[in-house]
């Protein structure tokens, strides 16, 4: 343990990293994602305004953003990250790539959210004449809020793992630590820590995430 407590200014600056990289990826995620989410739903063949030749360009894309390997779009928007933050390395570059992929993987499950919430309250409001607009923001959103927060929770946790997968690439963070100080460097207990670290705050955020659903789910 008397290593770890050498390292304790390097391992405090990881986990600042970390939090950075996540503070700033998961809210761009949710700002961008959860329109495109609604635009999905709204937009999908048989719903509120049916588009079903540009909703299968769009969903197209989405799919092939959420499922692309992250570790090789890290590797493939390295001139978009270069010109977007003026550099491949770092914090702030690793945020470009966490960013591209978690808005379409947050996309698809606000789409999801929604799209489990069937279509009765959907008709009725539009039986009493709420505009799109008004169905949207009073009754879909309304209604998926506890789904949407837990969504919010998956992406945060998944994406905590993803910021650790840019340390391979000197972007930062505890993953960055951990390659550095435990892996490069054959230090069994300094790894062990930076671990223990990473499944501290999944365990934290995946809590707040549930209590907070929990606290927005009407129906309990």
């Amino acid at each position: 343990m008397q290593r770890v407590l050498e390292l304790r200014p390097e391992l405090i600056q990881a986990m600042v990293e970390t939090f950075a990289m996540i503070g700033v990826a998961i809210p761009l995620a949710v700002l961008l994602g959860t329109p495109l989410g609604i635009w999905l739903f709204v937009h999908a063949p048989g719903s509120i305004a049916p588009q079903p030749k540009l909703h299968a360009v769009v969903s197209g894309l989405v799919n092939m953003l959420r499922s692309f390997p992250f570790l090789i779009l890290l590797i493939a928007i390295i001139p978009l990250t270069r010109l977007l933050v003026g550099t491949t390395v770092g914090t702030a570059a690793a945020i470009v790539p966490l960013t591209i992929n978690a808005i379409p993987y947050f996309a698809r499950l606000v789409e999801q959210n929604i799209s489990q919430l069937g279509s009765g309250a959907v008709e009725a409001s539009r039986a009493m004449g709420a505009t799109r607009r008004q169905i949207i923001r009073n009754v879909l959103l309304v209604d998926a809020r506890a789904g949407i927060i837990g969504s919010i929770t998956i992406t945060t946790v998944s994406f905590i793992s993803y910021s650790a997968m840019v340390g391979l690439v000197g972007g930062g963070g505890i993953g960055d630590f951990a390659i550095r100080y435990g892996y490069y460097r054959y230090e069994t207990v300094v790894m062990f820590v930076a671990v223990v670290l990473m499944v501290a705050l999944v365990s934290a955020v995946q809590w707040g995430g549930n209590f907070l659903a929990r606290v927005a789910d009407k129906r309990i």
